[in-house]
């Protein structure tokens, strides 16, 4: 992309949104909806929940609507909130987060992402990030001007290798993004790996981010939080939301937490952004990270049921399954069926078998593209009966679709 080019075609392009010829193109994502709209079809390929969260909080955002919650919540978050977000750290992970100067409440995760990378890249920066990437970190570091280097992640554990990431780092490296659980490969980074991370951010005297929206959503694995690692906190933005742990996506309510000085910085251009939002939605919040721990695990369990549903469905159709150890999403290979291009397989299966997938090459930029061409995401965070009848269907993959 040439310095030339506006801040809107950088974001594009850091998003794989920019055609050859610099025209905007249609997201793979909003091809395939359409597609499962046309026809009907089961939609996996987009990550959220057919269902709600618990009554009892929705009941209490629609109360604050109807009362007095209506207008600017402050710029930081309202004070139970961010009292209620340090509890959590303190109680999960044993974290001592001050809620006046270490965290910002956002607009979802992303605007905290966003935030995060406008406040501290500049252009011709470097800003590490492990690939398959959120496309959220390749827009918002187009739009800084930041040089994005990625570090692969390869089947079937979907861990970087040490010496590539070693590699990844120079003297302009300024940020490395950590997705943790990884969206959309479903893995949780070995405690090694975020050592090493560390050790390396602490060489090159560069941030890490560390997006962790799918904190409560591990699968026979414990979360570790990469500021809790020594050497770590001092450097670390850690962002969370609502959205996942609660299945509010809609809520768009996140947060960030890390040293002040830090949350100072992403909390002055977020001011610029939103300001702030989701004033109703926040006493609500606050009230459900207070929620038993119970409640965490359970609804951990039932995730890892219905991604077992959809690994047994996706197995029995024959492909390579990968199965997750966090996330919403679950990874497949097409390969063994005969498929050499799963763009051109996710086009034709809403039409086919009546279920939509997300290639996974999408995700990557063009070398990492053709590591992962015969990979599809598919989202597990549906009703089980949906899923069975889902799996049902894609047994029929070979049968309804050449090779």
């Amino acid at each position: 992309m040439p310095s030339s080019a506006l801040p809107w075609q950088r974001t594009a392009a850091g998003a794989n949104l920019l055609a050859s010829n610099g025209d905007l193109s249609v997201t793979i994502f909003e091809e395939i909806t359409t597609l499962a709209a046309k026809h009907n079809a089961i939609n996996l390929g987009q990550g959220f929940p057919d269902t709600d969260g618990p009554e009892h909080f929705k009941q209490q955002a629609a109360q604050g609507v109807l009362g007095d919650k209506n207008q600017y919540a402050p710029g930081s978050g309202i004070f139970a909130l961010r009292e209620s977000i340090a509890r959590h750290q303190a109680r999960f992970y044993g974290l001592t987060v001050d809620p006046v100067h270490e965290i910002v409440v956002t607009t979802g995760a992303t605007e905290a992402i966003a935030a995060s990378i406008l406040a501290f890249i500049k252009p011709g920066d470097e800003v590490i990030t492990f690939e398959p990437f959120y496309d959220s970190y390749g827009a918002t570091i187009g739009l800084a001007g930041g040089i994005h280097k990625t570090v692969m992640l390869n089947a079937p554990d979907f861990q970087p290798n040490l010496n590539e990431l070693r590699k990844a780092f120079t003297a302009r490296t300024k940020m490395i993004v950590l997705n943790n659980p990884h969206n959309p490969t479903g893995a949780t980074f070995d405690k090694d790996v975020l050592a090493e991370i560390v050790s390396l951010a602490r060489k090159f005297n560069c941030l890490i981010l560390s997006d962790e929206v799918y904190e409560h959503l591990t699968f026979g694995v414990t979360h570790i939080p990469i500021a809790t690692l020594p050497g770590a906190w001092e450097r670390t933005l850690t962002l969370s939301s609502v959205g996942k742990t609660f299945s509010f996506t809609g809520w768009k309510v996140g947060w960030a937490t890390g040293p002040a000085h830090l949350v100072a910085a992403v909390r002055t251009v977020k001011q610029f952004l939103s300001y702030s939002s989701g004033t109703a939605f926040q006493p609500a919040i606050a009230e459900a990270l207070d929620s038993p721990t119970e409640f965490f695990n359970n609804f951990a369990q039932d995730l890892a049921k219905r991604s077992e549903v959809l690994a047994s469905g996706l197995e029995a159709a024959g492909m390579t399954v990968y199965r997750p150890q966090g996330t919403y999403f679950i990874v497949a290979d097409v390969a063994p069926l005969g498929f050499t291009d799963a763009v051109d397989l996710a086009r034709k299966m809403p039409e086919a078998i009546g279920v939509a997938g997300i290639p996974l090459s999408v995700f990557c930029h063009e070398e990492g593209a053709k590591q992962t061409k015969t990979l599809l995401r598919f989202a597990f965070c549906k009703k089980l009966d949906l899923l069975t009848q889902a799996a049902e269907r894609l047994a029929l993959l070979s049968s309804k679709i050449g090779n």
